[in-house]
């Protein structure tokens, strides 16, 4: 069963700023921890780099307007309606190379689709992907292109039924609105809850329209939810919802920002949780494409990719212990960490009124969602 990793190193050039929470040089210090623990060398691994995704391509999501927009600015040049496109904020700079920083990630995560849909790959892992607020005319959430889309898009071209699994702390409010209408595509979305973090939205009524009704489920969590939530939902909800809607191909979004000690959201994953996480979607037997996603702590960016990839390689269980070489590499970046999978193993329950809350949100999907999934 052949692996695809997308070597980062030719990205690590864009810059999102200094003093901006999205730092692209952990895409660096990730793949390097990767290479560290030896998961680049298993004969079954192969590697590749990313390629700029082509303006048709793009197309299947973003509107003309917006790409040449993104593309003018890109360039230097003065746009008049860059704002009217999220362009030129805090969140979404335009900084030198942002066009080819999004299309080279998009690229890379259609290139990965390609190498499963083609059968060289049974799992492929773009750990610069999951860029998954883009709007079909807006950058948005430090998002400038939609790579998840796109590539979940290249997938149903072949015909092929997919479930999207988005663990970010935030809503993946943008691959939400690109299949919300379609009868072959499951969005499921497991977030902090909208009314307390960026986008807003994602809430459970959220369930899909027309041809779509039923293929979205959302999962919003109170802040404060802990490992054991995560439990339910992946019992609960996740494994029983693919279970139902039967698809060809998983596509998952591995945001790290849900692990406790993230600088913007308030949840309370553990390391080690997030490890069981992806070994719950291995376990569900599909090719599968796992893509990056968010993550302003970046100690648990780069250790959380990297248990991530272990799993997806199949590699044996990693040992805790940090390789030397590359924790004096880390400290230039000021990145300091002493276990793989830190000091807590599991993090403390969940107060009674979050499971509560997902109480009435496993209710509602039961009553409204998972019906329509056969």
């Amino acid at each position: 069963m052949n692996k695809c990793l997308v070597d980062p190193r030719s990205l690590l050039r864009f810059d999102f700023g200094e003093t901006h929470p999205f730092k692209i040089y952990r895409l660096g210090l990730a793949y390097e921890l990767i290479r560290a623990y030896g998961l680049d060398e298993a004969g079954d691994v192969y590697l590749v780099a990313p390629r700029e995704a082509t303006e048709d391509e793009a197309k299947t999501f973003h509107t003309t307007g917006y790409l040449e927009t993104l593309r003018l600015a890109d360039s230097g040049m003065w746009v008049p309606n860059l704002f009217a496109h999220g362009l030129g904020t805090p969140d979404n700079p335009v900084f030198p190379g942002v066009y080819e920083w999004g299309m080279q990630v998009a690229g890379a995560s259609i290139q990965c689709a390609e190498e499963i849909l083609s059968g060289r790959a049974e799992r492929a892992f773009n750990m610069s992907g999951g860029l998954h607020h883009a709007m079909p005319a807006r950058a948005s959430g430090f998002c400038h292109i939609n790579d998840a889309a796109l590539a979940i898009h290249r997938m149903i071209q072949e015909r092929k039924r997919v479930v999207y699994i988005d663990i970010d702390a935030h809503h993946g409010d943008g691959v939400q609105e690109a299949f919300y209408r379609r009868a072959d595509v499951l969005t499921i979305s497991v977030h902090q809850s909208g009314q307390t973090i960026f986008p807003g939205t994602g809430f459970v009524g959220e369930i899909g329209r027309e041809d779509g009704a039923g293929r979205t489920i959302n999962v919003p969590l109170v802040p404060g939810a802990a490992d054991d939530l995560y439990v339910r939902v992946m019992d609960e909800v996740i494994v029983p919802a693919v279970q139902r809607f039967r698809p060809d191909i998983i596509v998952t979004q591995l945001g790290s920002d849900a692990i406790l000690g993230d600088l913007v959201a308030n949840l309370r994953m553990s390391l080690t949780q997030f490890e069981r996480m992806v070994k719950g979607f291995a376990d569900l037997g599909l090719p599968w494409l796992a893509l990056g996603g968010g993550g302003y702590h970046v100690g648990n960016v780069v250790r959380a990719w990297t248990l991530a990839w272990s799993v997806i390689a199949g590699a044996e269980p990693l040992s805790d212990e940090i390789p030397s070489t590359w924790a004096t590499a880390a400290s230039v970046h000021d990145v300091f960490v002493s276990s793989l999978r830190g000091s807590v193993p599991s993090t403390p329950d969940s107060p009674d009124h979050a499971h509560e809350d997902l109480d009435r949100t496993v209710a509602e999907l039961i009553k409204n969602v998972f019906p329509r999934l056969g």
